[in-house]
């Protein structure tokens, strides 16, 4: 490294890579006066196409750059969402991979985070720019197109994309990407694609390129016309209802939408990504809404006539398919997005969440609804939680409802769940009890297998006090262990829950509902004919976690759990809670689906359960409502 002097100021001679690790350093968001680093640490996993640039970079000057070594590249990209998610969006990690499936192995993870509009920021190595040999080692040959390689794959899930053919290129396509992260519309994965020749590369770059940089992150206020618009509807409506999404906790608005409620008397549903929104015991939050939701939510949501979306992008499992609001209903749709706010019809409100639903508050004065609609039904769904948590045997093998009851009565506001797929998220959203507003993180949006244990470490670097809980299926945990190996490494307290239940419960049971009858879900010796056949295959996911590293625990009955649940609590060591868990046949438990949700059935088919099947898909298709 050296520094010169020219015509254009002062110059500093460092590699592309080096340079873009120093640029990263100097990045900042600010959002109502507190200031954090954009990009607080870099994820990473090195190979040819990263080890020499990234990597060297990162080595040179490791007090620049807080670095953290990974097992799977998707894997590091649900840390690095987990981290931006308990950040509220306001820093955010890096993840750096080679060429060839290091980088392809980033696409699972970058939908994950442009669906959910989380920033994360992408550095995978590229071929050669120069191509002095063509092709290299991993290389995706193209015949009809020289410039395509698989980092191409990253175009459609990134929410911006480049690749730094030259070293200058470097620094539009890094502004470009920090404008992008720290955009509160725009945000996801942001993807710059570094050939491994560029990135190792000397340059002689303008010093300005390094100065501290603040990227300040807008609060739109409403347009006064839409809110005009929103507040004579609101007005107007008899039975109007709150639908709360991500968007509340993305902008930190739950004071104010406690507010909003108190002093509107409106009823609050939430859907996965806004549970947690208000607390459980809150007058005005009546549970989840949709397919997954709660009974008085969705009694609720059948009989108004007026929704007010607030942060939400109305999800299938939202609207029940199309099925679950009425004919005449009329929708205002708070949202920082104007994508969303035009959904379903909706009157739009612009703006950001805090500051949309403080500007309702207001405008709407002392106009009130009636709060008692909904006390006896709320009161009665409560009824149903402490049904299916309920243990009349303590020395029982638990259900997966009883493992959440049991967990239930051990946390506090401070503990924070993080689940994404398999039967555990329709059963939090209903049964879980949410303290406080960051404690319920379940994954929806592209709901991915696999996503909960590296997140947890991203939620725990993000807040190591506090007692974060990974909740896994076996079929989940078999997806994605490797970053137990990261947690042990960098002693992070990670609390692992994983259920055995021998077999894909969630889409056992879809299978079954939709007349394919539990085929390729169970965990069993196959037969001659496709089947399964026999007892549960001898696979201990516990020891597979304890060889890794973790310190497991093995409760065999309620009474296990809960002692293990405290212990596995107050541990400061990764460890895991590994439960054999009973189906629920002399116990309740958790309630059915509330609503329906649309999955196509075989229309003709020789096998019964599918006819059956496809009458009920028919008789749910017909009550499906375009709302315009």
């Amino acid at each position: 490294m050296s520094g010169a002097s020219s015509a254009r100021g002062t110059t500093l001679r460092l590699t592309v890579a080096q340079a873009l690790v120093r640029f990263l350093a100097a990045q900042y968001t600010e959002r109502d006066g507190a200031r954090q680093r954009l990009i607080a640490a870099t994820w990473g996993i090195f190979g040819h196409g990263n080890v020499a640039g990234i990597g060297q970079a990162l080595v040179e000057d490791p007090a620049l750059m807080p670095f953290h070594q990974g097992r799977n590249e998707q894997a590091m990209v649900h840390a690095a969402v987990g981290y931006a998610r308990q950040s509220r969006r306001l820093s955010a990690h890096a993840v750096t991979t080679s060429i060839g499936p290091g980088a392809t192995n980033l696409v699972t993870g970058a939908a994950l985070a442009t669906v959910n509009h989380l920033p994360v920021l992408l550095l995978p190595g590229d071929t050669f720019a120069g191509r002095p040999a063509d092709p290299v080692l991993q290389q995706l040959e193209v015949p009809y197109a020289g410039d395509v390689s698989v980092n191409d794959c990253l175009r459609p899930v990134s929410k911006y994309f480049d690749r730094v053919g030259r070293p200058e290129a470097l620094i539009p396509a890094a502004l470009a990407a920090m404008r992008v992260l720290a955009d509160p519309v725009e945000t996801g994965a942001v993807t710059l694609a570094l050939p491994q020749d560029v990135q190792a590369e000397a340059y002689d770059w303008p010093e300005e390129f390094f100065a501290e940089r603040i990227w300040r992150v807008r609060r739109p206020r409403p347009d006064t016309v839409e809110l005009d618009a929103a507040v004579r509807a609101i007005r107007a409506a008899e039975r109007p209802l709150i639908v709360v999404g991500g968007g509340v906790g993305h902008s930190g608005a739950e004071d104010a939408l406690r507010t909003f409620a108190e002093r509107t008397g409106m009823p609050v549903a939430t859907t996965q990504a806004g549970k947690g929104a208000l607390p459980y015991d809150h007058p005005s939050e009546t549970g989840g809404i949709g397919h997954t939701g709660s009974s008085t939510a969705n009694a609720l949501a059948a009989t108004s006539d007026l929704i007010l979306g607030v942060g939400t992008r109305y999800t299938d499992f939202t609207t029940a398919s199309g099925t679950l609001f009425p004919d005449g209903v009329r929708f205002v749709n708070l949202n920082i997005a104007g994508f969303d706010a035009h959904k379903l019809g909706a009157l739009p409100l612009v703006a950001d969440a805090r500051e949309g639903l403080t500007a309702l508050t207001q405008a709407l004065g002392g106009h009130r609804q009636d709060t008692t609609r909904w006390t006896t039904s709320k009161q009665d769904w409560q009824e149903r939680i402490d049904a299916a948590y309920a243990v009349p045997d303590e020395d029982a093998r638990p259900t997966q409802a009883q493992v959440l009851g049991v967990l239930d009565t051990l946390v506090d506001g401070s503990d924070i769940l993080i689940n994404a797929a398999g039967s555990l998220p329709g059963d939090l959203h209903k049964l879980w009890r949410t303290r406080s507003p960051d404690q319920y993180h379940v994954e929806y949006g592209y709901s991915c297998m696999g996503y909960e244990i590296p997140a947890a470490l991203g939620v725990l670097l993000a807040a190591p006090d506090r007692p974060v809980w990974a909740l896994v299926g076996d079929g989940t945990y078999l997806m994605n262990p490797t970053e137990i190996v990261t947690a042990v490494q960098e002693r992070l307290p990670l609390r692992l829950i994983v259920l055995q239940n021998h077999g894909y419960a969630s889409i056992g049971g879809l299978s079954e509902v939709v007349g394919a009858e539990r085929y390729g879900t169970d965990y069993r010796h196959r037969d001659a004919f496709g089947g399964f056949t026999g007892p549960p295959l001898p696979v201990d996911l516990g020891a597979n976690a304890a060889s890794l590293g973790m310190r497991v625990l093995r409760p065999r009955t309620v009474r296990d759990l809960r002692e293990a649940l405290a212990d596995a609590r107050t541990a400061t060591v990764p460890t895991c809670v590994y439960v054999e868990t009973e189906t629920p046949d002399t116990v309740s438990g958790p309630p059915p689906a509330q609503a329906w949700w649309d999955v196509p059935v075989a229309e003709t088919s020789t096998r019964p359960s599918a006819v059956k099947a496809r009458e009920e898909y028919d008789r749910h298709v017909t009550a499906r409502r375009r709302h315009l």
